[in-house]
């Protein structure tokens, strides 16, 4: 998800397609979907398999033919921590988030990442913020 906007593609969508949508909104990833339900996900991994079966070309393979068909998904109360172990166990980039049978985002490993040091700075203020007298940052002087 790229601000608010979710891309989303069909299976049938011709692969070139795809290809182009990701460029175009510098995406890692689409969301496919089909009458109304996650069917898979599309990422840069089955797209650079492809290139490197066909001799550098998608031709006109559509993304039915190269998709994960069983993406691993979250929901909305998935805590981070969980969401963090899932990618790095199952070696995935891009998590779709569900609630019931409805797409409400995907997640990222960059998000993950961005979470964990958001984070980490907000614990390191916090500790901070017990230790009394602790010194504020000084601007160098220029």
């Amino acid at each position: 998800m790229k601000g608010n906007t979710l891309f989303t593609v069909t299976p049938d969508t011709p692969l070139a397609d795809a290809v182009e949508t990701m460029a175009a909104h510098d995406i890692g990833s689409l969301v496919v979907m089909e009458y109304g339900d996650l069917v898979g996900m599309l990422t840069f991994r089955e797209i650079i398999l492809t290139l490197r079966d066909n001799g550098g070309s998608v031709g006109r393979t559509t993304i039915r033919k190269i998709m994960d068909d069983h993406p691993l998904t979250c929901t909305p109360e998935t805590d981070v921590n969980e969401v963090r172990r899932m990618m790095l166990e199952h070696h995935v980039r891009y998590l779709p988030v569900m609630e019931k049978r409805q797409l409400m985002g995907v997640i990222s490993f960059y998000d993950v990442a961005k979470a964990v040091v958001e984070e980490q700075g907000f614990e390191n203020r916090m500790l901070k913020a017990y230790i009394r007298d602790w010194p504020e940052q000084q601007e160098e002087a220029r």
